[in-house]
């Protein structure tokens, strides 16, 4: 017991000295500032740690979040982030109590590692000013600021901030390969401020002042005027903290034996974060897979390690301002450089795009998307296109099938080899999902059938009815009644009766009660059928099975004499 708590403490100083870096650079790129993303990472980190539905999770600023705040901040100013940022926090509440969670997890792999794609693109691009050197250009697109950036770069080179930025994302990158457990992003950052510090060189501007603490609780930047405008943006900041924090959350489980989190209460506690970062001067906070890991990977066993992160950051915060005032912009973003490379997991990507066509045109879809437009587009179109794509896969898979005499199709009086076409029957078996994006094939299938009395729909195998299926089916059995073709179905599962029932698709077959059990039953009711219409030989009137779906009460399926049948 005693071991715990120190492994714990000791997985919260290690996340919190790789936190830190992010934190600064994450707030700078968000427009905030670098006292924001500190804000965040103590404030929402410490109430996510305790309300959250993940012993393990660990939450603050993120590089997706930043793609989304940058063009709020353009459009809205740094009152409209915070605001958005509150009713995020309040939506993320709603979804809680709404019990939203688990829907989250059929988010399909390639939208998610599509927009990671995406994201680790625009974190890279948004660090080209900084890396550069160079005054943030306007522009709310990042391909625009980061291409005007180069075009300033050119005009007066600044090598030093490439310089910086190049060496600190070698530093970790290498590094990470060398001795994974070690925080190399801390250490560069230490070693490019005491270099810039010791050579004074021209170029290395530093992150700038920072207050000495968190400001005391507000609700100043409110503005109700405001709150019409800003509804959509914090619907996609919501969304998009759900998903990343539910996702994280999944992460750290797989990463652990016996850990399992609540998605429900995830999203209260990441609701509760965003609810009060915002009065502290914090940007909207997610679940950050990369602090989550590296929380996971030192050893930690409870909610003790994510606070003692939080802690940690606060000191920082408290005790640490002025120093931290002079790391330069250019090392934070080497920083951010680097976490963009090791977003990408190139085996998993190269895994998806082979894994069939259309994961990998949702994977590249949904990377173009993020990069283009923004995120939220991109999980849109991402789920858009896959749900498509996924609908027309299962649509594949129905069949329409002739079928003569087989095994369960038994011939009369033991005779296994006539066929069924010679006695004017011809029977479809309908394998697979009877619904709006396959049923119109069966149709036109249907409806080609010619010199036949009787047809038998198989439905046995029928997987799934929606009402559209039922309504095609409806119209196909009214077209063949139409040219006097008579239509028996069998093997109806009392699920998709109801649907059947409920738009009248078996009216046209109810009038003597053609909906049977199963299809030696029905192949029998055909057979008398047309024996008392005259067109079989055999006695004239002979009853059919009365076990049909309908129940007891059903009417023998008995044909009389006086019938016409064309």
């Amino acid at each position: 017991m005693v071991a715990r708590p120190r492994q714990d403490l000791l997985a919260g100083l290690t996340v919190a000295i790789v936190a830190l870096p992010l934190a600064l650079g994450f707030g700078v790129s968000s427009g905030l500032g670098a006292e924001a993303g500190l804000a965040t990472a103590v404030v929402a980190g410490a109430l996510a740690a305790l309300f959250g539905g993940s012993n393990l999770q660990v939450s603050g600023p993120t590089g997706a979040m930043t793609v989304v705040l940058v063009p709020i901040v353009a459009a809205h100013g740094p009152s409209g982030v915070l605001t958005v940022g509150l009713l995020a926090g309040l939506m993320l509440v709603a979804l809680a109590f709404a019990r939203a969670g688990r829907w989250m997890r059929y988010v399909p792999a390639p939208v998610v590692e599509g927009f990671t794609l995406g994201i680790a693109c625009v974190i890279a691009l948004q660090q080209v000013p900084n890396a550069l050197g160079v005054p943030v250009p306007e522009g709310d697109r990042v391909l625009v600021v980061a291409w005007r950036a180069v075009e300033e770069f050119a005009h007066r080179p600044n090598w030093t901030a490439v310089a910086l930025a190049l060496g600190v994302a070698a530093v970790m990158l290498l590094g990470a390969r060398w001795r994974p457990t070690v925080p190399f992003s801390i250490l560069a950052v230490i070693a490019a401020t005491v270099v810039v510090e010791v050579l004074r060189p021209d170029g290395a501007t530093p992150i700038g002042d920072l207050p000495s603490g968190l400001p005391a609780p507000s609700l100043g930047f409110l503005d109700l005027s405001e709150l019409s405008s800003l509804l959509a943006p914090a619907v996609a900041v919501a969304a998009l903290a759900a998903l990343e924090s539910l996702l994280s959350a999944s992460v750290a489980d797989g990463m652990t034996v016996g850990q399992r989190h609540d998605p429900d209460r995830e999203l209260f506690g990441q609701g509760l974060a965003n609810i009060a970062s915002p009065l502290f001067g914090g940007v909207p906070a997610t679940g950050a897979i990369a602090r989550t890991a590296v929380n996971v990977r030192t050893g930690a066993r409870s909610r003790l390690a994510s606070l003692s992160h939080a802690a940690v950051l606060a000191v920082v915060v408290f005790a640490a301002a002025p120093l931290v005032s002079r790391i330069p912009l250019a090392a934070l973003a080497g920083v951010l450089l680097a976490t963009a490379v090791r977003m990408v997991e190139v085996g998993s990507l190269r895994a998806m795009v082979r894994a069939t066509r259309s994961d990998a045109i949702v994977l590249v879809l949904t990377a173009v998307t993020t990069l283009v437009l923004d995120l939220v587009y991109a999980v849109i179109a991402g789920l858009v296109v896959a749900g498509t794509l996924a609908l027309r896969a299962v649509a594949r898979q129905a069949r329409l099938d002739q079928v003569d005499v087989t095994p369960d199709l038994p011939g009369e009086h033991g005779d296994e080899e006539r066929a069924l076409l010679s006695e004017h029957i011809v029977a479809y078996r309908i394998d697979g999902p009877l619904f709006f994006a396959a049923a119109h094939r069966f149709l036109l299938e249907l409806s080609e059938v010619a010199d036949v009395r009787v047809v038998i729909l198989r439905m046995s195998r029928v997987t799934t009815v929606d009402a559209t299926g039922a309504l095609v089916l409806k119209d196909a059995i009214e077209k063949l009644s139409g040219r006097g073709i008579t239509v028996l179905v069998s093997g109806v599962r009392p699920g998709q009766r109801h649907v059947l029932e409920s738009v009248g698709a078996l009216d046209a077959v109810r009038p003597e009660d053609r909906a049977y059990a199963d299809t030696p039953e029905a192949i029998r009711g055909a057979r008398a059928y047309l024996r008392g219409a005259g067109i079989l030989p055999g006695p004239v009137g002979e009853p059919a099975p009365a076990h049909a779906v309908s129940g007891p009460a059903s009417t023998p399926a008995t044909a009389s004499a006086e019938e016409s049948v064309p």
